[in-house]
């Protein structure tokens, strides 16, 4: 069985999957596109924008973020799925405002924090401007950022590209509702101007602190909401000189707030996350056997050199760090005795009963979302 957790942000969608104790096995954390494309789909899947992975830290810090396109494609990061998964942690772990989480990204490190009134604000590091670090074969033009125009089926668009961790580009628009949409934002997500494909952000200024854009994005075409391409529109109409420094950017899911108080330093991104529905993978739908899920077959361990350390005894051995070069109680091993009432524990229950442990399980986690919602 795998229990997943569905969230959204402004409509922007993601399936999440908890593995920050390592539960996940290979053949989740390294998905096959094919099956993250299924996952995603929205009438033989789950359905979403994205699938999240929360999984253990590799440079130290809380934690980190895989995040995967519906198309199967890898992201570097998304403004929208960190929100959900900071949301989808304190719902999970019980966490009060105020708590931060250093998670570990393809853009680097991104540090969400929960707010009091249960939004997500989002330091999400410094913009890249640089063409290579976009990257993008536009030239860096007077206002600090790759700018340049294109001829694009009868007319010249005039464009200004950003990185966030990811590609970026903003097109000003004198009104979104008359654009061709779609012609133009899937033939800009692959123009060579962009070697690693783009997301495209159209924008209207309405003044000079309310921005509003419609987000074509990279390997998920049209969506209600995109944080980092928020965060690099702000940043454009800033060098532009079309907006303040701080705005709201509307979305067609809803508004975010985002502000770049220091030209040198992050911005910041403020918006909500909600869970929507928790639930159980059909083992149908995993993408090898749910046994394989469910026990790994443990490893043959080494056995321990005569110039071993001293051996701990029961009430201070930690097998995770002990352990780790050779089983230290090889007669009386801790690990093998979990594995062992692991798997009588699978051989004894039934698929149902497991079902309905996973449901009182998920059951328990929405209980606990709504008394946390209820509190003045």
């Amino acid at each position: 069985m795998l229990q997943f957790s569905k969230y959204q942000g402004l409509g922007n969608d993601f399936v999440l999957l908890e593995g920050r104790a390592g539960q996940l096995p290979p053949h989740i954390t390294e998905p096959d596109p094919n099956w993250v494309r299924q996952i995603c789909d929205r009438r033989f899947g789950i359905g979403g924008d994205g699938l999240i992975l929360a999984l253990p830290p590799q440079h130290g810090e809380e934690l980190r973020m895989r995040i995967f396109n519906a198309d199967g494609s890898e992201a570097e990061m998304c403004g929208n799925g960190i929100r959900c998964l900071a949301r989808f942690l304190a719902d999970s772990d019980g966490d009060q405002p105020g708590r931060t989480w250093r998670t570990e990204t393809m853009a680097g490190v991104i540090v969400p924090e929960l707010c009091e009134d249960g939004q997500i604000r989002v330091d999400m590091g410094q913009p890249f401007l640089e063409p290579d670090q976009v990257p993008t074969t536009l030239s860096k033009g007077r206002s600090g950022l790759p700018q340049g125009e294109i001829d694009l089926q009868g007319s010249t668009l005039q464009l200004a590209a950003v990185g966030m961790g990811n590609p970026h580009v903003v097109v000003p628009v004198q009104d979104l509702k008359s654009i061709p949409f779609d012609a133009w934002g899937s033939a800009l997500e692959i123009d060579p101007l962009f070697p690693a494909k783009t997301n495209v952000h159209f924008l209207e200024v309405i003044d000079q602190r309310t921005l509003e854009i419609r987000v074509w994005e990279r390997g998920a075409g049209p969506t209600l909401a995109c944080g980092t391409g928020a965060c690099a529109t702000l940043v454009a109409a800033k060098l532009l000189g079309l907006s303040e420094s701080e705005a709201t950017v509307k979305l067609p899911g809803g508004p975010l707030e985002i502000s770049w108080p220091d030209p040198e330093g992050s911005v910041f991104m403020t918006g909500p996350a909600v869970a929507v529905f928790d639930g159980v993978l059909n083992p149908e739908l995993l993408p090898e056997s749910g046994q394989e899920l469910r026990s790994q077959t443990p490893q043959p361990q080494e056995q321990p050199s005569s110039a071993a350390a001293a051996v701990p005894d029961n009430n201070s051995l930690d097998c995770a760090n002990d352990c780790k070069e050779t089983c230290q109680q090889q007669d009386h091993c801790l690990r093998d005795e979990a594995q062992a009432r692991v798997q009588e524990f699978l051989s004894s229950t039934s698929l149902d009963a497991m079902i309905n442990l996973a449901g009182d399980s998920l059951e328990e986690r929405t209980l606990s979302r709504f008394n946390r919602d209820d509190r003045p």
